[in-house]
C-alpha cells in the first residue's frame, strides 16, 4: 500500500494559531512591547500579525482598515467585549479568529449561535452519569467555551450572537459586566472569576437585524465595530486570487484560473452587488467571500472536468447557486445581467461569459 494511502489526511482548515505558528512564534520572541495582562503579545505585535509586515516576514492576513484592527485590540483591552458587524461574507469571522490567535495563542474557544444554542452550549453543562453517582461536583462538570475563557483567562469568540434567542444572549450580562460566573448546582465553590485575559468577541450579520435583537444591557457591554466590504476594485481582484489559488492548492488543483478570468468575476460579483443587474440588486449576498467560492468551483471544474484551465464561461456555471440562494427572481437578474451588460463590455472573455449564459439552469 502506498505511502499516500496510509497517511493520515490532513486538516482542511487548522486554525490560525496553527496555520501561523512560525509567525506568532517570531512575533513573541521578538515583542519587547508592554503587554496587557493575560495577553500573549503586545497591541503592536497583535496588530502586526494581523495587518502584516513584509519586512518581518510577516503576511497581510486580513484586508481592511487598520484602524479597526487598532479599535479592536483596544477594546478588547478593557473590560469591554468586541462586537463585530456587517454584511455577510465580509471576513468577520476570519478577523475574530485572527484577533483571538495574536490575543490569547488560541482561537477555537468558539460559540456558534442558532436558534438551538442554548445556555449548557454557551457554559457548562454536566456529565449526566457522574452526576447520577456523585451528584453536582467539580468532576462531573463539563465546561463549554464561555467557562474554559474564565478560567483559563483566554478570548472567546461568539458567532453569529443574534441568531441566538434573547434569554440566551443575555447569559453573557455577568461574565462580561461582573467578570463572574455563578454555577449555583455547586456548593461551596460556585463562583468562577475570570483571569486576566479573558473577553469575548461577538460577530452580528447586518441582515440577520430584528431576528433576535440584543438587549439593550448587553448592548452597553459591546464596542460595536462595523466591518465593511472591500472598496477597491484591485484590492478585492487581489485577494480573491489569492485565496482562490491557496484553496485550489488544497484541492489539489495546481493552476488557478488566470487573472483575467478572476477580473471577470470580481466585476460581475461588484456590479451584482451595487444592483447594476438590469433589475436591481440582488437578495443573495454576493460577497468577496462567495466570490472566492466561486473561483474555487471554476478552478476545480476545469482541472477535474476538462483537465485544462478556467475559461470565463466557467463562471456562469459555477455561480448559479451563489447568485439563487434567496429568491428565483436572483437567478432571473443575474440572467438579464449576462444578456444585457456582458455583451457591452469589451474583451475576448466577456464574450465568452456571455456565450455561456444559457448554462443558467431553468
Amino acid at each position: 500500500m502506498s505511502d499516500t494511502a496510509t497517511a493520515e489526511p490532513r486538516l482542511q482548515r487548522p486554525p490560525a494559531e496553527q496555520r501561523y505558528a512560525d509567525e506568532l512564534a517570531k512575533l513573541a520572541a521578538e515583542d519587547d512591547a508592554p503587554r496587557p495582562p493575560g495577553w500573549a503579545l503586545s497591541l503592536q505585535a497583535a496588530r502586526t500579525f494581523i495587518v502584516g509586515d513584509e519586512s518581518r516576514g510577516i503576511a497581510k492576513k486580513f484586508v481592511g482598515d487598520p484602524s479597526l484592527i487598532d479599535r479592536g485590540l483596544v477594546t478588547l483591552a478593557t473590560s469591554r467585549g468586541l462586537m463585530l458587524v456587517g454584511e455577510p461574507g465580509t471576513a468577520k469571522s476570519l478577523l475574530s479568529e485572527l484577533i483571538a490567535a495574536a490575543v490569547s495563542g488560541d482561537s477555537t474557544l468558539t460559540i456558534q449561535g442558532g436558534a438551538s444554542t442554548t445556555e449548557d452550549q454557551i457554559a457548562y453543562s454536566w456529565n449526566y452519569s457522574l452526576l447520577v453517582s456523585e451528584g453536582p461536583t467539580q468532576r462531573a462538570l463539563v465546561p463549554a467555551p464561555l467557562l474554559r475563557g474564565m478560567a483559563e483567562g483566554r478570548v472567546v469568540r461568539f458567532e453569529e450572537i443574534t441568531r441566538c434567542p434573547l434569554e440566551v444572549q443575555d447569559s453573557l450580562l455577568s461574565p462580561l459586566s461582573d467578570r463572574v460566573l455563578a454555577i449555583p448546582e455547586l456548593e461551596g465553590d460556585s463562583m468562577v472569576f475570570a483571569r486576566e485575559g479573558f473577553n469575548i468577541i461577538a460577530t452580528a450579520n447586518t441582515r440577520d437585524r430584528g431576528v433576535n435583537e440584543m438587549s439593550a444591557a448587553l448592548k452597553r457591554r459591546f464596542n460595536f465595530e462595523t466591518v465593511f466590504p472591500i472598496a477597491d476594485f484591485k484590492t478585492e481582484l487581489d485577494l480573491v486570487e489569492h485565496e482562490a489559488a491557496n484553496a485550489l492548492a488544497r484541492s489539489g488543483v495546481p493552476q488557478a484560473p488566470s487573472r483575467d478570468v478572476l477580473e471577470v468575476l470580481v466585476r460581475v460579483f461588484r456590479d451584482l452587488r451595487v444592483g447594476d443587474a438590469g433589475g436591481g440588486r440582488p437578495q443573495a449576498v454576493m460577497s468577496t467571500a462567495e466570490a472566492v467560492s466561486v473561483a474555487h468551483a471554476v478552478g476545480i471544474k476545469a482541472w477535474y472536468l476538462r483537465g485544462g484551465v478556467a475559461e470565463a464561461g466557467d463562471i456562469v456555471d459555477c455561480m448559479a447557486g451563489a447568485a439563487a440562494k434567496d429568491s428565483s427572481e436572483d437567478l432571473a437578474r443575474l440572467r438579464r445581467y449576462l444578456e444585457q451588460k456582458a455583451p457591452k463590455r469589451k474583451g475576448p472573455h466577456w464574450q465568452s461569459l456571455y456565450q455561456a449564459r444559457n448554462l443558467l439552469p431553468g
